[in-house]
């Protein structure tokens, strides 16, 4: 099956407290001859991409997506989201972030301004305002201005995670946006046991920014999954960009999220709850899901229909057991998770058999 291209960006909305920062990454075709560039160790190359401060840009963005997830459609709430068929991306490169993200005749709008996010959805023009507490937006939620609408924020990411595990070189260079780069390779180290064969990153040569990440599965000839820029400047952006008023007649909510007793309780739960087994390629996350995850829920936001998640777990895994239980498989190309009846989950980029491991390991 031929991958899916859109030009269309993924705008990941933190949920710890219903927001956090726009993570936007993104990706495209490289164009021409290979650049001529000063020669980089793979090094210094990471080095300086995990240091970068690329500035103010904005840009435009495709996806290229061969998963082999399964196809959903509207059964779950939110689906919706990956129903993209272009987007905008801004930045001030200190924080303040814009994401416009088009599907067919309506767009959906993100704007984070310091403590404020804005979302508006032309289509039945509605607007939610979040208010986050200054405790709330420094403290240990994650919501610091790093998490801003900034492509590098998941290629940093990923190297943090898996450099150590890797080996890593510099494959020549590439134009992306009409932009020279450097071609960064990360393959596992052969004590690592993931379904993943390598990742490409394509940094540019000036700014250090990510402009493409590529994942490539075992068994594949073509990438699972390109995120990347096609076109890109970096230049001051207009502080009007970041700023909102709904349209005239829009239904506006507000919300302030509160770093109380309550919430932290919840949060700390919630780690109690969860573990990383393993580290580098073959990390596997285990945890349980609240009880109230797997009850039937009414579609939301537009999406029609009840969603019965015991109905989805038949429809798209199969049985599994192991000295762990019994439970739920589903496989895709760059991983596998397996929910088991009593409500723990295991998820990785790894075979099968490492997530009953992780699930056995105490």
């Amino acid at each position: 099956m031929d991958p899916k291209k859109k030009a269309i960006t993924a705008a990941v909305v933190g949920t710890a407290l219903g927001v956090g920062g726009l993570v936007v990454v993104a990706m495209p075709a490289s164009a021409g001859a290979a650049p001529q560039l000063p020669q980089v160790s793979a090094e210094d190359l990471v080095q300086s991409v995990m240091t970068a401060k690329p500035g103010p840009f904005d840009g435009t963005v495709q996806v290229s997506n061969d998963l082999g997830l399964p196809q959903v459609g509207n059964a779950i709430p939110g689906a919706a989201m990956l129903n993209v068929d272009s987007a905008h991306v801004f930045s001030d490169g200190a924080g303040k972030a814009k994401v416009s993200l088009a599907r067919g005749t309506s767009q959906e709008t993100f704007i984070h301004n310091g403590n404020t996010i804005w979302d508006y959805k032309s289509q039945d023009n509605t607007a939610t305002k979040t208010t986050i507490p200054a405790g709330v937006a420094t403290g240990q939620h994650g919501m610091g201005e790093d998490k801003a609408a900034d492509p590098a924020t998941a290629a940093k990411d990923l190297l943090a995670k898996v450099k150590e595990t890797s080996t890593v070189a510099v494959d020549g260079t590439a134009n992306v946006a009409n932009r020279p780069a450097y071609e960064l390779v990360l393959t596992p180290k052969p004590s690592e046991r993931t379904l993943l064969r390598e990742i490409r990153v394509a940094v540019d040569s000036q700014t250090r920014m990510p402009l493409r990440v590529s994942v490539m599965g075992n068994g594949t000839t073509s990438p699972v999954l390109q995120l990347a820029f096609d076109q890109i400047e970096f230049a001051p952006q207009s502080a009007d960009l970041f700023t909102f008023t709904p349209p005239k007649g829009a239904k506006v909510t507000e919300k302030t999220p509160k770093a109380d007793d309550k919430a932290k309780s919840t949060a700390d739960q919630a780690k109690q709850d969860t573990k990383v087994v393993g580290n580098g390629w073959d990390t596997v996350v285990v945890g349980k899901l609240p009880a109230e995850a797997l009850q039937q829920k009414q579609g939301q936001n537009g999406e029609k229909g009840n969603v019965d998640p015991q109905k989805l777990l038949d429809r798209f895994t199969k049985p599994v057991s192991g000295t762990w239980g019994s439970g739920h498989l589903l496989t895709t190309k760059v991983g596998t998770a397996v929910l088991t009846d009593d409500g723990r989950f295991a998820a990785g980029a790894v075979p099968e058999q490492v997530l009953f491991e992780a699930l056995g390991s105490k």
